[in-house]
């Protein structure tokens, strides 16, 4: 039987940048956010397989990659970056966030935003309530494209506690305001590779 997250509340931040250096941009760029507290089964022991953690993970990664689709209002194929990222609490271990990300919450994800043939960018880390979590950005479907190498950074004011994992989801509908770093351009992809 599949292992089913014990979620203790979701949040959904969504970011708009209207203005950037004093130039407008039109449309604003946007980013979304979904982040779920949730218990962790192994808070406080050692536990040698962790199975139950990728099961969430499949499970958060649906979740949570449709819920910013949703936030921005668009489609799927609109959909040009996205990120994950875990902080468990002190009751567990970086292993923990691993599990959640790694082996499962990716093809959910990918489902959620219509494709991506690119890793998803990833970070896991130990921390406690309050603390600032960055989630990593890359372009779904070619890592290459250095406009939208970017990031987001979340956090919640009672999350994670001792016991629990904060997962965190990102996706954006663009790049980085006024990108300038040159490289592979979005309208370029070839999409095959998950580089180009």
């Amino acid at each position: 039987m599949k292992a089913v997250a014990e979620i203790r509340k979701i949040v959904v931040v969504v970011e708009e940048t209207c203005i950037e250096s004093g130039q407008a941009i039109a449309p604003p760029t946007r980013k979304a956010a979904a982040i779920a507290v949730i218990r962790n089964p192994f808070a406080g022991r050692y536990v040698e397989d962790l199975q139950d953690l990728m099961d969430i993970g499949t499970e958060l990664g649906g979740l949570l990659g449709q819920r910013c689709v949703d936030a921005l209002q668009i489609s799927p194929a609109e959909a040009e970056s996205y990120g994950k990222s875990a902080m468990v609490g002190e009751q567990g271990e970086l292993e923990h966030a691993a599990a959640i990300l790694h082996p499962r919450l990716g093809a959910p994800l990918r489902k959620a935003v219509g494709k991506g043939a690119a890793l998803v960018p990833s970070s896991k880390k130990m921390g406690s309530m309050g603390q600032v979590l960055d989630i990593p950005l890359g372009h779904k479907d070619a890592a290459y494209v250095r406009s939208h190498f970017d990031g987001m950074e979340v956090r919640l004011n009672d999350a994670p506690r001792a016991e629990e994992i904060l997962v965190a989801v990102a996706v954006t509908d663009s790049g980085r305001p006024l990108p300038r770093v040159g490289g592979l351009t979005k309208d370029a992809i070839q999409g095959e590779d998950g580089l180009r």
